[in-house]
């Protein structure tokens, strides 16, 4: 599978989950390293899309580890992921237990 195919199939299937999912199309004017994929429903998830034998930049390293440090997910993610992917985000997270007021659904 191509990365083209892979995020193709990730926008798919975050839609049908209802995702809102935003994608820089012509990032040659964007922060270097920034990931593919910002998706936004109960939470916000950022992904960066590689294929099987791809390899992170350490840019697009140090926004994977700037994202999660402030409180983000973000995750360098392959087709093999798919199945975790798509688990990740059938799940729902509460408002409430955002806010430390409750559990996660």
């Amino acid at each position: 599978m191509t990365e083209r195919e892979f995020q193709q199939t990730v926008i798919d299937m975050a839609r049908l989950l209802q995702w809102k999912v935003y994608h820089t199309h012509d990032s040659r004017r964007s922060e270097p390293g920034f990931p593919d994929l910002v998706l936004v429903r109960d939470r916000i998830v950022y992904l960066e899309l590689k294929t099987e034998t791809g390899r992170v930049s350490p840019e697009q390293a140090a926004w994977i580890a700037a994202l999660n440090a402030a409180g983000g997910t973000a995750m360098v993610v392959r087709p093999s992921d798919l199945p975790r992917i798509e688990e990740a985000l059938k799940k729902r997270v509460e408002v409430a237990a955002l806010r430390g007021e409750g559990r996660a659904a």
